[in-house]
């Protein structure tokens, strides 16, 4: 690019984009015009502010839980594990499809990642900080986290390690920094080219600064390259290891429902799944309001659509197995449970209402023309995100609320403040989301620039 001399692609990156009509250097000017150029559209104003009024929501329900306590929450005896626990999970759940979009895809050489990875990313860190604020919330006293790490006390007491509780603040911690390092590096390269291009003082020196002196000579690239592999080599197990270990926190209970060996599988395939309906969420809707169907083509829907058939069918097995291991173990506990929470128990509707959104709906998506219509894949992502929350709900509160003793059973129902607290962590998800695509370029310009995405073709 004659205009952007200091922030070139790979020497191989030297072809036009197939099938699009799009140069180099109409890819760069297409992507950076949204951040630099584009004025912004009153659909952003409104989006934001809505979400803006649900952060406030959010701070309102965090001051008076930490006035009051926990109690404001309907949490009880013996379901102590309620809203707080299920929107934990399923947040969690929702970050793994950037994990994946971006790692695993990566050493897999997957090129359709390309147009999606940057913003996959975003919502992984920006869901793992919505599901943050559950658990350091539920302890009670939040101003003592810091008695969560290994630190060096007076006293000498250190954490349960035994604990799966415990595992959980690492393996989280851990996931939350890696993917923030992944997501930032992989911005690098994109921060140089906004330094280079827009004409506000201010920002060149905050993209300037971003850009950490990036000139795209070769010695840059090959430590980008090589700390861009790393980091995709240890965030590829993260995708397995944080579900997996969250899946624990039930696992090793002995209450029936919880304690299976079957968990952590069906709970990574469920947050892949889950994360992978949340990116066509999103997708979708981003790929019509800023005209970015030469860079999001009908391929990388379908094949979106296609994993996410792929990881319904793996989690629908899950639940297959469930009650096939709730007969066969020959436990009248894990029977019961079973019976509880599939015909006769009160919660049974939404049990029904799961196995029609993750499991029944999902099969249209065999069908090309349903792959390929927008709006039903668009409805069928939300209807997925749905399900997935009912499956947290049936798996914690329909396990709790009977348990071994008739005398301890009860029912559990949330409080206006366990909605406002989970409907504050989906506006604070959307307000950084709204700030994320108004200020960084949300589709990978130096990656665009360096393969060759195939524009399809779309037939009506």
């Amino acid at each position: 690019m004659a205009d952007d001399p200091h922030n070139e692609a790979p020497i191989h990156a030297t072809v036009p984009v197939v099938g699009a009509g799009l140069t180099f250097s109409s890819v760069t000017d297409k992507i950076s015009s949204l951040v630099l150029k584009r004025k912004t559209p009153l659909w952003w104003f409104i989006g934001f502010a809505i979400s803006f009024v649900l952060v406030q929501l959010l701070l309102l329900t965090i001051t008076h839980l930490l006035f009051t306590g926990i109690g404001i929450w309907g949490n009880n005896v013996p379901v102590g594990w309620a809203f707080d626990i299920i929107n934990f999970v399923w947040w969690i759940g929702i970050g793994h499809a950037g994990t994946l979009i971006s790692a695993i895809l990566l050493l897999l050489r997957q090129k359709w990642r390309t147009s999606i990875n940057r913003f996959a990313e975003a919502m992984t860190l920006f869901a793992v900080a919505s599901a943050g604020l559950f658990p350091l919330l539920h302890a009670g006293r939040p101003w003592l986290l810091y008695w969560m790490f290994p630190y060096p006390n007076t006293m000498g007491i250190q954490p349960q390690f035994r604990s799966p509780l415990m595992w959980d603040v690492f393996a989280i911690s851990t996931y939350g920094t890696v993917s923030a390092l992944f997501w930032f590096i992989g911005l690098i390269p994109d921060f140089a080219t906004l330094r280079d291009r827009t004409r506000s003082k201010p920002f060149q020196i905050i993209y300037g600064m971003l850009a950490m002196g990036w000139r795209g000579s070769a010695r840059h690239w090959h430590r980008y390259e090589m700390a861009y592999l790393l980091l995709a080599g240890l965030a590829t197990p993260l995708v397995l290891s944080v579900h997996t270990i969250v899946s624990f926190d039930f696992a090793s209970g002995v209450i029936p429902g919880w304690h299976a060996t079957i968990f952590p599988p069906y709970f990574v395939a469920g947050a892949i799944y889950a994360g992978f309906a949340m990116v066509l969420t999103l997708t979708i809707p981003l790929r019509k309001l800023f005209g970015l169907e030469d860079f999001i083509t009908m391929r990388h829907i379908e094949n979106m659509a296609k994993v996410m058939l792929a990881t319904g069918l793996i989690v629908a097995y899950g639940y297959i197995m469930e009650a096939f291991f709730g007969w066969y173990s020959g436990n009248i506990y894990e029977r019961f449970m079973i019976w509880n929470r599939i015909i006769g128990g009160p919660y049974r509707g939404f049990y029904w209402a799961l196995i029609l959104c993750n499991v029944l709906a999902p099969q249209i998506i065999w069908f090309k023309r349903f792959r390929k219509n927008l709006l039903v894949l668009f409805l069928l992502s939300i209807v997925v995100s749905i399900g997935m929350w009912l499956e947290r709900f049936v798996i914690i509160v329909t396990s709790l609320h009977r348990d071994f003793l008739p005398s301890s059973w009860g029912m559990y129902s949330p409080t206006v403040w366990d909605f406002s607290m989970f409907l504050g962590t989906i506006g604070l998800f959307f307000a950084l989301l709204f700030l994320f695509i108004r200020f960084l370029p949300i589709i990978s310009i130096f990656e665009m620039r360096t393969i060759l995405p195939e524009a399809e073709v779309e037939e009506d």
